[in-house]
């Protein structure tokens, strides 16, 4: 009998992690992070990511990994994700995948084989100087559909997509395995209006929670503050504050719009999958009803 998973996913801010842990409530389920900043030890009020009241008891894995110092691989979020959700399934409990991060969903969803390229050093130097505009203009040439989804403001992730589109051809011409569950995703689907309106109200809490505090201890215990700008979005407007680049005011706008373009840039890594079932957060009932069915309860 093949083994079911769920998958929660949707765009930053629309609720998802709260209704994860509903679901996993309801049907003795453990939640899988699937989330490429989260994995970061400390990177907590800068992700959202959840405490420890707010997860009601529910087990949440693949939270607080490894150390943010180091790069973290979808290849090695796929190892240790795939050894979680077997555990997961061996303890009798459904595994519920919930998270932003397509390429981090897809590599479970789609058994994706992800293949090895070593960091070509005679590239990265050539690219090294080049400004991020510059580094997209060169993607978008070699593969456009990863351009579409990819963090534009992002040299380190910019830089590495090069390299792997010059090896492979394109990041998207990756070996498929057909996947070892049988699984159902439900999207959370959120109008921009309303996404705009989490988005702001979030910020605002983050920052009145410390964020600010949380972002100048994690320099002072040694990340550095481009090592911050790689992280993106809340890290890297942080890290132009913390240095006297942007004001407060800045850094909030600059968050805000950054967090809605990269909601953007997910919605269009996620419409290319037809079988993803969307459901506004107003529609819980469906929601728990298609969960139901699914897992034959």
């Amino acid at each position: 009998m093949t083994p079911k998973l769920l998958v929660i996913l949707g765009p930053t801010a629309s609720g998802k992690s709260d209704l994860a842990v509903e679901i996993a409530k309801l049907v003795n389920g453990e939640v899988v992070s699937a989330d490429s900043r989260q994995v970061y030890k400390k990177l907590d009020l800068g992700t959202g990511k959840i405490t420890k009241r707010e997860m009601r008891g529910v087990p949440h894995h693949l939270l607080d990994v490894t150390n943010a110092k180091k790069r973290f691989s979808v290849a090695e979020y796929q190892l240790l994700a795939t050894k979680v959700i077997t555990a997961i399934i061996k303890r009798g409990k459904i595994p519920i995948l919930c998270g932003g991060t397509g390429f981090y969903i897809e590599s479970i969803v789609k058994g994706t084989v992800i293949p090895e390229v070593i960091e070509n050093k005679s590239l990265r130097k050539k690219l090294a100087g080049k400004s991020a505009k510059e580094l997209f203009g060169i993607l978008s040439k070699l593969d456009p559909k990863r351009a579409e989804e990819i963090d534009a403001k992002n040299p380190v992730r910019l830089i590495r997509a090069i390299e792997i589109a010059k090896e492979l051809g394109a990041v998207p011409r990756l070996a498929k395995e057909s996947s070892n569950y049988e699984i159902l995703q439900i999207g959370i689907a959120v109008d921009r209006e309303t996404l705009l309106k989490r988005i702001t109200a979030r910020l605002h809490k983050r920052l009145k929670l410390g964020m600010i505090a949380e972002s100048k201890q994690l320099h002072k215990e040694g990340l550095s503050w481009k090592r911050m700008h790689e992280l993106g979005l809340e890290y890297r407007y942080m890290s132009e504050f913390l240095t006297n680049k942007i004001t407060k005011s800045e850094l909030e706008q600059e968050v805000i719009k950054g967090s809605m373009d990269y909601a953007k840039r997910q919605m269009t890594w996620w419409k290319r999958d037809k079988s993803i079932k969307w459901f506004p957060l107003e529609q819980k009932p469906k929601i728990l009803k298609e969960v139901k069915k699914f897992l034959n309860l």
